[in-house]
């Protein structure tokens, strides 16, 4: 995979992280959820990210 998408996916990982946080603390349940489901997405893009590395060595 190229740097730039490896970039880009763990960015919504973070993203999803900062969502989450930010709705424990202002104890918005929909901003919480949302962050929680871009957290993993941006993992399960990671984890497709490390399987196609492996598979091209």
């Amino acid at each position: 995979m190229s740097i730039l998408k490896k970039i880009r996916h763990k960015a919504q990982t973070v993203k999803g992280v900062a969502r989450k946080s930010t709705g424990r603390v202002t104890g918005n349940r929909r901003l919480r959820t949302r962050g929680r489901g871009e957290k993993a997405r941006g993992n399960a893009k990671q984890a497709a990210d490390k399987i196609m590395d492996a598979l091209r060595r």
